[in-house]
């Protein structure tokens, strides 16, 4: 019971109480005997008994009501105080969290700025080292040049000290040789054999010292050897001490190239992969014949055409020229005719080759076309053509034919075929198709070899799942009419060429 519904009750007592007031009142006397008269009596009048329990029982019902009240509040503030309880321990609970979380933050920025302090510290030491390893490096370059001047002045002074030995030991010879045919042309007279016996001991001292020279000259020459060898091996040290220099300089600028170019995308002007050799191939076919068999990214040079990076897909019979890929939808294929000339994505992911780069490769022989397709349920589907593309005074015409019989009584293959003019290419700015009242490149999105608009685009507007959308974007996907039908977005597409080898 409400308060307002007490107090109504309360204000319906009071007047129903107020209704029936207690009155007195005065009687005549009777009658002779000295009894007193009716007005000498007093009379007193009382409120009926129904209506003191009328009274009585809204009463007992308002005191009901106020205990029902007061029970009901108190039963209200108990609650209120259980939650004003629960919000004050969660409001310290909360408060709890907040500082630790403060307290983490700032620990989290202090171990930032130390991790950034000794960052910058290492950067600075490693340049310092670098720095410092190639002075060093041309520090031992002079002392090796030094060293092998020393060397060569070395030899040229040994050069000529020999000489000279050699000269001394001829002329030595040539001494001692004429001595000794002066003394036995003396032996007769006693003069003679005496200026004889004072040869023959000057010769006998000459060969002494000759021999004390050579030795002299021997020791020399071993000492100076062996210095020679000392230098030598010191200078083998040297080298080697540069090479290990040079070489960790070299992985430390190489280490600084790789994390500048982590960032990067990968472009159609990326470097290439692997060292091309002399003669560039003239295609991936060509490449695959010379012995590589790793698929990546090459640089080609077909005839009368300049050097470019194709994708190469090596498989274990031939060489693949990627020139259209489709996986994820992270490039924009709704592009206009200079754009589909020259190419355009990166060749590690979606990426269109080029309508110049494809004739150009076209032109050097008959190629075969394949054409991989998945859907959103992980099946998969091979087409092939032969293929050949005229250049760009023909729109880059397409002339496609099927690979094999079994091909051409497939109905897969015929969502895209050409007559003998072939299909010129269009785009939204150079409209070529076969259909005089449409752009068929402006209503289904990207460049096509159109014929009339509605067989099949490889080049369209990508879809992330196979949920169909509006008709005007179903009308843009990428699809193939014979396989799934005109609205199905497909999930991957590869075109790849090869020149037909014939068996």
């Amino acid at each position: 019971m409400t308060p307002i519904k007490l107090l109504l009750l309360v204000a319906i007592l009071v007047h129903v109480g107020s209704s029936f007031p207690m009155e007195r009142r005065g009687g005549g006397g009777g009658g002779g005997g000295g009894g007193m008269g009716p007005a000498g009596r007093e009379k007193v009048q009382y409120a009926s008994w129904d209506d003191v329990n009328v009274l009585a029982h809204g009463l007992l019902q308002l005191g009901h009501g106020l205990k029902d009240h007061v029970d009901k509040t108190k039963g209200q503030m108990r609650d209120m105080a259980a939650k004003l309880k629960a919000f004050n321990g969660s409001l310290a609970e909360l408060n709890k969290i907040t500082r630790r979380l403060q307290e983490e933050g700032d620990a989290l920025r202090e171990r930032s700025k130390e991790t950034l302090l000794g960052h910058r510290g290492e950067e600075s030491q490693s340049q310092n080292q670098s720095q410092d390893q190639v002075s060093n490096a041309s520090n031992v370059e002079k002392q090796l040049q030094a060293l092998e001047e020393d060397m060569r002045a070395e030899r040229q002074s040994v050069k000529e000290r020999v000489g000279s030995l050699e000269k001394k030991m001829e002329a030595l010879l040539l001494r001692a040789a004429g001595v000794g045919a002066g003394a036995g042309a003396g032996a007769s007279s006693a003069s003679a054999s005496s200026t004889s016996d004072d040869d023959s001991n000057h010769s006998t001292s000459d060969p002494n010292t000759l021999q004390w020279m050579l030795e002299t000259q021997s020791k020399r020459i071993d000492n100076l050897v062996e210095r020679i060898r000392l230098q030598q091996d010191k200078l083998d040290k040297q080298n080697l001490r540069l090479q290990a220099l040079q070489t960790e300089v070299k992985q430390r600028r190489l280490k600084s190239v790789v994390v500048t170019r982590r960032a990067e995308e990968v472009s159609m002007d990326e470097p290439l992969e692997h060292d091309p050799s002399n003669e560039l191939p003239s295609d991936c076919h060509e490449l695959f014949l010379r012995g590589e068999k790793q698929s990546g990214v090459y640089t080609i040079q077909p005839q009368k055409a300049k050097p470019f990076d194709v994708y190469c897909e090596m498989t274990s019979e031939r060489g693949w020229t990627v020139i259209q890929k489709r996986e994820d939808g992270s490039l924009d294929f709704n592009k206009l005719w200079n754009d589909y000339k020259n190419g355009f994505g990166g060749l590690k992911g979606e990426f269109w080759l080029g309508l110049e780069n494809m004739a150009a490769i076209s032109k050097q022989a008959l190629h075969m076309l394949q054409i991989e397709l998945s859907d959103w349920r992980g099946e998969t589907q091979t087409l092939s053509y032969t293929f050949q593309l005229e250049g760009e005074e023909s729109n880059y015409a397409l002339h496609l034919q099927p690979s094999s019989p079994e091909a051409a009584e497939g109905q897969l293959e015929s969502a895209l075929t050409t007559g003998p003019e072939g299909i010129p290419f269009s785009t939204a700015d150079r409209d070529h198709d076969q259909k005089e009242d449409a752009n068929c490149a402006a209503q289904l999105s990207g460049g096509w070899w159109f014929s009339s608009c509605g067989h099949s685009n490889l080049n369209g507007r990508y879809q992330s799942g196979p949920t169909l959308t509006q008709r005007h974007h179903r009308k843009q996907v990428v699809f193939w009419k014979t396989w799934h039908g005109r609205y199905y977005p497909l999930k991957t597409t590869t075109m790849k060429i090869a020149p037909i080898v014939k068996s």
